[in-house]
């Protein structure tokens, strides 16, 4: 750890993305267009993910066997996936679909200034030198070493759960990803739940929770600003101090005959969290607010050799990264669909985790499901370079929650976070017993 004041005073190394607003109302889908019944739904408006129905809707799309297209505004648009196969298809073929210009709903139409630079926004072949050293630093066997790490910060989040009072499961799981990537980073403990608060309202700053006052675009705004600049005198000094962390390993990396500079450092440090931030609460949330008051986790403790079956449904049910957005480099089809060189494409992660051809009885959580192979995690060159610690992350908490804790409670009503990216829940309160 090292002493040093980040917030005030940055002297930013690049331009900060400029967000456009999420336009929720929508003009009528231009003539050459196949419309569906889906595409009647607002599918950019947030609430749809936290006070409606979207699988229902996705469930009509994907009967439909064909794209539809959303129209946002006069200028925008865009192609959903919702098919296994067609979801498949397109996260694999990065020279068809390019990531380049930007992954997010919210910036659609506008290129993200991070592309190129961007473990996420870059393509192959740039891409793959790139990620090879940090994909090796967040496998699995070096993870593994990591558990004893890991178990006691999933053990002292939990120890309020065995007080005999309401346990707010939700807003433990947030700062979950936080103290796992935050000591994996060596970032200074202290900045923990700012830096939880901030890459929170990075994904989902339609919320009231984390909005400010000023509204939507302010509140990004100054939050990107804070991260950045966090980070850009992080960078700085880590490079004076290089350890066997996360952080020098991004620092340390070499590519192209050279490393990384300093704009794309922080760029993936912010790509890193927020990665985090969106995979790792969301699975055990969904559980508990879904299911604490069935027998769904008595028959999981009960029978502890179903364990990684059970959390690898856990992530297909909650398929927490909800969209990815491409753009199609050349005139193409999918599923007899003509799209244009140029038009965005949007793969519905949730959709496509319960896709009927795909997996038996999708809309049934089955702790027991084998085959699972879902895309909680994407597929193809963009596959969540951090899914070995997501998953060793998600299994510790799920052990340690099953073995010390029973009978567990709702004590009010679950709330999910007003996101079109991120699905997940903000408010689980709860109550339990330890086990004795």
């Amino acid at each position: 750890m090292f002493d040093f004041e980040p917030r005030d005073g940055h002297e930013f190394i690049f331009d900060l993305p400029e967000r456009n607003p999420a336009i929720i109302t929508h003009d009528a889908p231009v003539s050459r267009c196949p419309v569906t019944g889906g595409a009647a739904a607002d599918l950019i408006d947030p609430r749809l993910y936290s006070d409606g129905d979207a699988w229902r809707i996705w469930q009509r799309m994907r009967a439909e066997q064909t794209l539809g297209w959303h129209q946002v505004d006069t200028d925008r648009g865009f192609w959903s996936v919702v098919k296994y196969a067609d979801s498949d298809l397109v996260l694999r073929d990065a020279a068809t679909f390019t990531s380049e210009r930007g992954t997010l709903l919210d910036i659609l139409g506008t290129d993200d200034p991070a592309g190129g630079q961007q473990l996420a926004v870059t393509d192959p072949p740039r891409h793959t030198p790139r990620q090879a050293r940090l994909k090796r630093a967040l496998a699995s066997k070096a993870i593994g070493r990591q558990r004893s790490m890991i178990t006691p910060i999933v053990r002292e989040l939990l120890e309020p759960l065995g007080d005999g009072g309401v346990f707010d499961f939700g807003a433990a799981m947030l700062g979950l990803p936080m103290s796992v990537t935050g000591t994996m980073m060596d970032l200074p403990e202290q900045d923990w739940d700012w830096l939880t608060r901030l890459t929170t309202i990075c994904i989902a700053a339609d919320d009231p929770d984390f909005q400010g006052p000023d509204g939507k675009e302010a509140t990004l705004t100054e939050a990107h600003r804070e991260l950045f600049g966090y980070f850009q005198d992080l960078t700085r000094h880590r490079r004076e101090h290089l350890g066997d962390d996360l952080l020098s390993t991004l620092i340390s990396t070499t590519f192209e005959d050279r490393q990384m500079s300093a704009a794309e450092v922080v760029s993936n440090c912010y790509s890193l969290l927020l990665g985090a931030n969106v995979t790792t609460p969301h699975a055990p949330t969904f559980v508990m607010a879904e299911f604490a008051e069935t027998d769904v986790l008595t028959d999981w403790a009960a029978h502890p050799e179903v364990h990684t079956t059970a959390y690898e449904e856990a992530l297909r049910w909650a398929s927490p990264v909800n969209h990815v957005l491409r753009y199609a480099t050349e005139d193409t089809v999918v599923r007899d669909t003509e799209i244009g060189a140029g038009e965005a494409v949007v793969v519905w992660l949730g959709a496509a985790n319960r896709d009927e051809e795909v997996f038996d009885d999708p809309h049934t959580f089955d702790i027991r499901r084998k085959p699972n192979k879902h895309l909680a995690f994407g597929i193809g060159p963009h596959y969540c370079v951090g899914h070995s610690v997501a998953r060793v992350t998600v299994s510790i908490l799920f052990e340690e929650l099953l073995a010390g804790y029973q009978d567990f409670r709702l004590a009010g009503t679950p709330e999910r976070l007003v996101s079109n990216f991120a699905s997940g829940y903000k408010y689980v309160p709860i109550t339990a017993r330890r086990r004795k």
